[in-house]
């Protein structure tokens, strides 16, 4: 396999817009790169990204901007799938869909980031939704699987 859509999927994951570049679209990559940094710059995301590893998770979630913050979710994940995309990955029906539901589920999981505690322990704005990736992507890729079962043409 060419591994060249999961190098630019890879970059993607690390800034938005890397794997637009990497794939030669400058004007696309551009535009993620420069709404990654507006959301990072509006949400106090590094900051917030410092706390939690420092362990100061109840600071962290004092610092962000959720009204920002948001929006991060289907950037992040938008931009990633489009990278791969673009460079010839997901060429299969319904590729999208565990992208998307991450998308969905990160979203919900920074929505109830500072109510929800797991075995007691409080994930805050950086690690509950991180955790929420893992459902995100099995649920997508269920719903592909389902879709793909009843919309096959045998």
């Amino acid at each position: 396999m060419n591994n060249k859509p999961i190098e630019k999927l890879f970059w993607s994951i690390a800034f938005p817009g890397f794997g637009q570049y990497l794939n030669g679209k400058f004007f696309k990559g551009t535009i993620f790169l420069g709404l990654e940094i507006l959301f990072n710059v509006m949400a106090n995301f590094n900051e917030i990204i410092m706390l939690s590893f420092q362990g100061k998770i109840e600071q962290a979630a004092e610092l962000a901007n959720y009204g920002w913050l948001m929006f991060y979710p289907c950037l992040y994940f938008f931009a990633i799938w489009d990278a791969f995309k673009d460079a010839g990955g997901g060429k299969g029906r319904y590729a999208f869909l565990p992208f998307v539901f991450s998308a969905y589920f990160v979203t919900v999981g920074l929505m109830y980031s500072t109510e929800v505690t797991i075995f007691g322990v409080f994930f805050g704005p950086v690690w509950l939704p991180m955790l929420s990736v893992i459902p995100g992507v099995l649920v997508g890729w269920i719903i592909k699987k389902i879709l793909l079962k009843f919309t096959s043409t045998s």
